[in-house]
């Protein structure tokens, strides 16, 4: 555990000065805000077995909650934050009663319907901005930093980042996230032995909810704009795609697969033109414009060769060389 610790502290002070070693920082928070999004997104998928296909109702409600708090009604950012944070929570815990006696592809299309009638209030709503979405957020101050200044604001989100994380490795290694896993690999058992597995189960659905809010909130401030983009079923497929790429069931794979997906969405088109350049050859040109469908080969190439995701491979593998060599 001690190791785990110092690697964790050795990540955080690589990324503390990632910036200052020339990474651009709104590139950076938006990877942070989908990291702590694919997080929140694995405990509910990689911990307790169940697949929602809605999850991005969470991540545009807490955006369009916090940016309703900062710029219409002059909130303090960190209020704005909670706001959204707490908007998600009671949203998860509504979804979750409406959901949560469903399970496999029941629940997950309860959970689509569930949040596709968001999105359409969310198109039909003055407050939202309709297709303009909500613009002109302002960041604010917190801890005494002018969150105006892209640097100062990369340090806030990356706190938050942290503070989500540690809160999913909390539950995760708690008595509560044994019982999520035991849920998962054995429900009738668990029944069996007395537990009340709805309960587990609500739980762990509003804290996804809570933190793929936090996700939303944060990104608000990124961007400074909520658009309708955040609550598609396009985006809960996102989150999904980032999962399994980095490996479910793990800590550190969503984080992983949200780093290559938002890679691929920023750079498939800076690589085309670079193609096209060296190569001569125009149709890489249309690279930018076909993301979708690199990311869907790369999910195929994933699912092929890495069944378990990255992450999960490769954990895999190192344990069954210490099974070997046990031996």
């Amino acid at each position: 555990m001690n190791r785990q610790l110092l690697l964790y502290i050795v990540l955080a002070v690589i990324i503390a000065f990632l910036p200052a070693m020339g990474g651009y920082p709104i590139f950076l928070m938006k990877v942070m805000c989908y990291a702590l999004f694919a997080c929140a997104f694995n405990l509910l998928l990689g911990y307790t077995g169940l697949l929602s296909f809605g999850h991005a109702a969470f991540l545009g409600l807490a955006a369009y909650a916090c940016g309703q708090s900062l710029a219409v009604w002059g909130w303090p950012t960190a209020g704005g934050l909670l706001f959204g944070t707490a908007s998600a929570a009671l949203l998860g815990l509504i979804f979750g009663l409406l959901s949560i006696r469903r399970s496999g592809i029941y629940f997950a299309m309860i959970t689509l319907a569930l949040s596709q009638m968001l999105f359409f209030y969310f198109l039909q709503a003055k407050f939202t901005g309709g297709e303009d979405g909500l613009q002109g957020i302002p960041r604010g101050s917190m801890f005494g930093l002018d969150l105006s200044e892209d640097i100062n604001l990369y340090y806030v989100v990356m706190g938050v980042f942290f503070i989500g994380y540690a809160i999913i490795w909390r539950a995760v290694h708690s008595p509560f996230g044994q019982a999520l896993k035991a849920i998962r690999e054995n429900e009738p058992r668990m029944i069996s032995l007395g537990y009340n597995v709805d309960r587990f189960k609500l739980l762990a659905f509003v804290l996804s909810a809570a933190l793929a809010g936090l996700a939303g909130a944060t990104k608000s401030l990124v961007f400074v704009s909520a658009t309708l983009s955040d609550a598609t079923w396009q985006m809960s497929g996102m989150v999904i795609l980032m999962t399994l790429i980095g490996g479910m069931g793990t800590l550190t794979g969503p984080v992983l697969g949200a780093i290559i997906v938002v890679m691929l969405e920023n750079k498939v088109g800076e690589f085309g033109r670079f193609l096209v350049q060296e190569t001569g050859i125009e149709w890489f040109r249309i690279l930018g414009e076909s993301v979708t469908i690199v990311i869907g080969l790369i999910f195929i190439l994933c699912v092929m060769a890495f069944r378990r995701g990255i992450v999960g491979e490769f954990l895999h593998y190192r344990r069954m060389r210490r099974s070997t060599s046990a031996r």
